[in-house]
């Protein structure tokens, strides 16, 4: 490759968002250039739903563990179980996930590079050009009819080519991988996701402890400035017992919670993934808006590259917000009222010992659709939200 390579489109950002736009327009014979940077893993629960694996044909070496339930603990330390009826859940190890999805793009024939991206420009003829710097601290360009930017939550290309960009609201998310206690051992159940709901630990979203096999991450995640997540991750450590255990790296960075207005630049970049801000509200949940979002970009970028017309790059946006637009909508509303306060934290958790509530929200997250089916258990979770609301459940 030289300094003139000309590409159909450049990917920035190799994550799930990315990976998966490569390999999309690498398998419809488009010539692509992948571009990540080198060793980087994104804090995350790393949990993904059987539609993921269904209609992104994840191998099963691919799961590191199977999540068949959640725990939601309450302020009060009350304990609410989630067990998740004739499924599970699937767990990932980012690390080798997002490699599997890198290579899985070069298979597809995409071209990778590793290198950091530095600034976008645009040549005389309209072409985009990508300035990168390669892990030897030499710099290199390529340019192409498109751009697809996947580089995280705080892209950097997308604050320099779309308006309100660089706007999103963000909770600042910190984990800590840990070596995961032998079975039973500190009340440890690797097949179960522990979710705390506590001011303590959280004034705004939310701990978690979520295993992985051999491994487990322990976080928090919170939008107030100031307050210190390593202090919050190392007393949710202690209260589930795991403070003692082998800490085997740690990680932070900002997920974004609201989907942007813009996805495109109106002539040649298109956003996928945090870089467009889809990350669920409420559950913080990216991997599988991420992949999807990819997806859209990827079919966006295929319209433009085949009509020319830059409207093609809206349909990325269009076809995203009418599938999980009113999703991320109740979500946000969710956590704005459930997460305000540890009285409304303790209702949250309380709600969720309701049947209906368990069953609508499995079925729901499994299936990455608002279950529709079920309209009288719909209207007996309304009435027991409001009496929750007035106060009029028994505590």
């Amino acid at each position: 490759m030289t300094e003139t390579a000309i590409f159909d489109a450049v990917v920035v950002g190799g994550g799930p968002s990315g990976a998966t736009a490569a390999t999309d327009l690498a398998r419809k014979g488009r010539r692509v250039l992948l571009l990540d940077r080198a060793g980087r893993i994104k804090p995350c629960g790393a949990a993904i739903p059987p539609r993921l694996v269904k209609d992104f044909d994840i191998p099963d070496h691919m799961i590191v563990a199977r999540v068949r339930g959640a725990r939601m603990v309450a302020p009060s330390g009350r304990e609410v179980d989630m067990p998740i009826d004739g499924g599970f859940v699937g767990m990932v190890d980012r690390e080798h996930f997002d490699e599997f999805l890198r290579s899985r793009a070069a298979q597809a024939g995409a071209t990778r590079v590793t290198g950091t991206f530095e600034k976008f420009t645009e040549t005389a003829d309209g072409m985009a050009e990508i300035h990168y710097t390669a892990p030897d601290g030499t710099g290199h360009s390529v340019r192409a009819k498109l751009v697809i930017a996947a580089d995280g939550a705080r892209s950097q290309l997308a604050k320099q080519t779309v308006k309100g960009a660089g706007k999103v609201p963000c909770v600042f998310a910190y984990h800590e991988i840990i070596r995961s206690p032998r079975e039973s051992e500190h009340g440890f159940d690797g097949t179960r996701c522990d979710v705390y709901y506590q001011g303590k630990l959280s004034p705004d979203f939310y701990g978690w402890v979520f295993p992985h096999g051999d491994t487990t991450s322990v976080g928090s995640g919170s939008m107030q400035k100031g307050f210190s997540l390593r202090q919050s991750v190392g007393d949710l450590r202690q209260a589930a017992g795991l403070a003692k255990q082998e800490t085997i790296r740690r990680e932070g960075a900002p997920i974004p919670l609201k989907p942007l207005k813009k996805w495109d630049n109106g002539r040649n970049v298109v956003l996928a993934g945090d870089a467009s801000g889809v990350v669920a509200p409420a559950s913080g949940e990216g991997i599988y808006y991420a992949m999807i979002g990819g997806r859209f970009a990827a079919d966006a970028a295929e319209a433009f590259l085949q009509t020319g017309n830059p409207k093609a790059l809206r349909l990325a946006r269009k076809h995203f917000m009418k599938l999980h637009g009113r999703v991320f909508l109740i979500l946000g509303i969710m956590q704005w009222f459930w997460y305000s306060s540890d009285k409304r934290r303790e209702s949250f958790v309380k709600i969720c010992m309701d049947k209906d509530v368990q069953r609508l929200t499995w079925e729901s997250y499994m299936n990455k659709e608002l279950v529709r089916k079920s309209p009288m258990a719909h209207i007996r979770i309304f009435f027991k939200d409001i009496a929750h609301l007035v106060g009029l459940a028994e505590a």
